[in-house]
């Protein structure tokens, strides 16, 4: 696992929160697409059946299917970076950082400026802590 400093977490902050912008976007064009099929399934099954144009739904859904596969390749691109999406709708990432030899996790939610907070592999979001001199004192990363 690559781990990585206060530093060079945020120096990736643009490039992991464009992708993770782009991924949410395929996330709620796919969740729209979605809702609209199961409108049209609820209207057919309410009206016991009605005439539909299957080209026109299959266009639908393989259009859900890119939609989904693009998201998946976003994200699959931030966790290639090393860093982890924890939610992609909330926007939060995790960056793994090394403190006292224990693997730790800088913690980021989306529209936050920087990353201010870190919590422990166990603890999660709701244990974020505020960023430390420790953190800042580090100058490089190392490979586990």
């Amino acid at each position: 696992m690559k781990t990585f400093t206060l530093d060079e977490a945020q120096a990736l902050l643009p490039l992991v929160t464009s992708l993770l912008d782009r991924a949410n976007e395929a996330r709620v064009e796919a969740a729209a697409v979605d809702f609209e099929l199961s409108e049209l399934s609820r209207r057919i099954h309410l009206n016991g059946g009605m005439r539909i144009d299957v080209t026109e739904i299959a266009r639908k859904r393989a259009a859900m299917n890119t939609h989904i596969e693009r998201m998946k390749e976003l994200v699959s691109e931030i966790d290639d970076i090393g860093a982890q999406v924890k939610d992609l709708e909330k926007g939060l990432l995790d960056f793994p950082a090394k403190l006292d030899d224990e693997v730790v996790l800088l913690c980021w939610k989306h529209g936050e400026a920087a990353i201010e907070f870190w919590h422990t592999t166990e603890a999660g979001f709701a244990g974020r802590q505020p960023i430390d001199d420790r953190f800042r004192r580090r100058s490089s990363s190392r490979p586990n």
